[in-house]
């Protein structure tokens, strides 16, 4: 049972984040296609975990090292240049911030944004 509830928390988590990517890529790009956001947050979360792994662990440099390899992946994803990227990045986490909040309000809590870093 175990199992199921963490696929169940890893899919929910999944839609949550990519759907602040999606809100993200509207509101700055037009680009409105909730699968493509889907696979946007899977591939960040990877190269967040993989850049995480290597370069994490180093003070201060690891961390700005992940949110740029994060950035880089809606960068290479999405229309428009890094200041894009970094305006989707930042409407993505608060746009996920509200939904995990309101979902908490209403009693499902426990829940991250996978696909959105700090979410």
């Amino acid at each position: 049972m175990a199992l199921v509830d963490s696929i169940i928390v890893f899919v929910v988590s999944l839609l949550v984040g990519a759907l602040g990517i999606y809100i993200g890529a509207s509101v700055i790009t037009d680009h409105e296609d909730y699968t493509y956001a889907i696979v946007t947050a899977l591939i960040g979360a990877i190269i967040w975990g993989v850049v995480g792994f290597l370069f994490g662990w180093i003070p201060l440099l690891g961390p700005i090292l992940v949110l740029i390899a994060y950035v880089a992946v809606i960068q290479f994803r999405y229309p428009g240049g890094w200041g894009d990227a970094i305006l989707i990045a930042l409407i993505a986490w608060i746009a996920s911030l509200v939904v995990l909040w309101v979902l908490a309000f209403v009693g499902i809590g426990a829940l991250e944004a996978v696909g959105v870093p700090g979410a």
